[in-house]
């Protein structure tokens, strides 16, 4: 399997700002997720991606590229082995999926995810 980037996530300190401007900007359409403090960005043809606040202080925001994987366990141990740094355990998005976040070798932050959803 190739694995593709499948989502791009905004993490910012002012969400509004940044809802405003990309928004404006690109004609995306960007949807409140009900019930979570997240936003989803509809690009109409391509990757889409989604936009909150950034969960860690004194963190510059950062755009954040999930992959997809077909193990998200196995792909999570192997970028370990190969030197990225976890940052965020395996964790379910109810419904959705599951992701890992890491910094890679040379200090970019990056995601894996495994889907719910039949690809």
């Amino acid at each position: 399997m190739a694995n593709p980037f499948v989502h791009i996530e905004l993490q910012t300190h002012d969400p509004e700002t940044a809802k405003k401007f990309y928004g404006e900007l690109f004609d995306w359409e960007l949807e409140a997720v009900p019930d979570m403090d997240y936003t989803i960005i509809k690009v109409g043809e391509g990757t889409g991606g989604g936009m909150m606040k950034c969960p860690v202080p004194n963190v510059p925001a950062q755009w954040v590229p999930y992959i997809l994987v077909d193990d998200i366990e196995a792909s999570t141990e192997k970028a370990k082995t190969l030197g990225a740094r976890l940052l965020v355990e395996i964790t379910e998005v109810p419904g959705m999926g599951w992701f890992s976040m890491f910094l890679d070798p040379t200090g970019a932050h990056f995601a894996l995810w495994k889907s719910k959803m039949p690809e």
